[in-house]
Formats: structure tokens, sequence, C-alpha cells
């Protein structure tokens, strides 16, 4: 891999630690509604991301095309954000995350489609690999509810939105700045979800939940999201997505120490595997981002968050 490819990893690695903390920070929040969750995190998060591109230079306002491209992401983004901590609300963590790492699968099956790119020879099987994993860590359900059915498919719904996301962003590599285009997106999801969430501005928010949701604003989505962004540019899109599988593993083993929820045997067998899978992906040479497009989004779109 090259170094521009490991830098990508890097990103993404680091983007998967911060997002690890994400189902702890909605269940910590439950005073509040799932949509008024998401329209603070996300309104928050674009705040804190338009202050950093001023910061850096980066400019605020996009181009009437850009902003055209960029409000069905945000919508999308709207969506995935919504269905996953809505998820979170019926059924388990291990559930939760499990599902909505089914993206990779998305991912294999749109990526031709929206982006023209072939896969890694060896991202086919490392996904499967790592999607055994994943369910090997959640292990069957003995007593599956209507709820946590109704909770599954919310999950499945953040999946299939967050492999959109993720093709969709990686199309705006070369086009638009990254904070300008993350803070954007953000802003834009926020704006979208927030009509469904005016109550929560007219009455006290509990301490806790507040700085829940400004938590999560700052690391899963200010941090998490816009690294993660940061590393589609760099490498295919499976790739990140994949290693961001691994917020199943920090989830659960963080879920145990502060939730409660402890998990079972099987997830050690399972991390394994999702890591072997990681593994298997890495191994295999990315086809390089285009050299004229890899100097414009290094040059316009480096993250300083």
């Amino acid at each position: 891999m090259t170094r521009h490819g490991w830098v990508g990893v890097t990103q993404a690695v680091t983007a998967t630690a911060f997002f690890s903390f994400g189902a702890i920070l909605v269940r910590w929040a439950a005073e509040l509604t799932p949509v008024e969750i998401t329209a603070l995190r996300l309104l928050l998060a674009g705040g804190l991301v338009g202050l950093a591109a001023s910061g850096s230079g980066t400019r605020l306002r996009p181009t009437g095309p850009e902003f055209a491209r960029l409000v069905p992401i945000g919508l999308i983004a709207a969506l995935h954000f919504l269905t996953f901590i809505a998820s979170l609300s019926y059924t388990t963590v291990a559930h939760c995350l499990t599902l909505t790492y089914m993206a990779p699968l998305f991912i294999a099956a749109l990526s031709r489609l929206v982006l023209r790119e072939p896969l890694p020879a060896r991202t086919v099987p490392g996904t499967l690999l790592a999607l055994a994993g994943v369910a090997t860590l959640a292990g069957l359900e003995p007593k599956l509810t209507a709820r946590m059915l109704l909770g599954d498919g919310l999950a499945l719904g953040a999946a299939l939105t967050f492999a959109l996301y993720s093709l969709l962003g990686r199309r705006e590599r070369g086009r638009t700045p990254l904070l300008l285009y993350a803070g954007w997106v953000y802003l834009i999801a926020g704006a979208a979800t927030a009509p469904f969430a005016l109550d929560v501005f007219a009455r006290p928010i509990p301490p806790r939940a507040l700085l829940a949701v400004v938590a999560m604003a700052v690391f899963p989505s200010a941090l998490g999201h816009t690294l993660y962004n940061a590393a589609v540019r760099r490498l295919h899109p499976s790739v990140p997505n994949l290693i961001a599988t691994q917020e199943v593993t920090l989830g659960i083993l963080l879920a145990w120490a502060l939730l409660g929820e402890a998990p079972s045997w099987n997830s050690a067998v399972g991390a394994l595997l999702t890591l072997v899978g990681v593994g298997v992906v890495l191994h295999e040479p990315i086809p390089p981002v285009h050299q004229s497009t890899a100097r414009a989004s290094c040059h316009r779109a480096r993250p300083r968050v």
C-alpha cells in the first residue's frame, strides 16, 4: 500500500475509535427522542466543522452546483443517523452495531453502479469474513421479539444509508473541500430533522443528556465522521467501511464496561474474525486515486479538526 493509502487507513482507524462511543452516548441521552438527538447532534457538529473550516482558511460557502450535490447527501446522512439512533431504542447495542455494519455488502453491490470502480480482489472474501465475525460477535438471540425486530430493521436501514453516504462522499473527493463538504452535510442533515424536534428547544434538557449530545457532536460526528470522509477520499470506500466494523468490537466492550451489557464467549471469536477480515483487505494493493484528483483533494481538503 502507498503512503497515501496508509494515511487513509490511519484516518479510518482513528474515526472508528471515535465512532465506538456513539452507541453509549445515545443511551446516555435517552431522555431525548431519537429525532431530537439527531437534530441537535448534527447541527452542533456542522457548526464545529464550520469553525474549523474558517480557522483553516477553507471557504465556507458552496457553489450552486456543490450545494445541489450536497443536499441529497445530507438527507441520506440524516436518515443514517436517525435510523441508527432509533434502533438503539428497540434493540441491543450488539444487534444495532452488527446489522449496521452489513454496509460493506451494500457497498460491494453499489460501488460499480455509483462510482464505476472495480472492487480490489481480496475485498469480497475479506468483507465476508469480517461480516461472519460481526455476526459471531453478536451471537444468536434466543428471545427475538417484535420490538427487537423493529430495531433490527432500523439498523439495516442505517447500514444501507451508511453505504450510500460512503459512496457519495468518495465521489466528492475531487470536487469539494473536505471541511466544506462535511460541515454542510451535517448542517443539511440537522436542518432536515430539526422541524420534527422543535419541542427540544422549548424545554430544559437534562444535563446528562445535553453533555451526551455535545460529546456526540464533537467525537463521533465532527471528528469521527470527518476523518471517515477523509479516508474514503483516499481509499476504495469498502476499505474504511470494513475498518469501521471494529466499532462493533469496541462498542460491545464499552457497553459491557459502562452499561453492564456483558458480552458472551463468542465476542472474542467474532472480534478475531473481523480483525482477520480487515487484514485480508489491507494486504491488497488499493487502487490509487487519480494523481490530479489526489493532489486537489489533499491541497483543498486536508482535515484540521
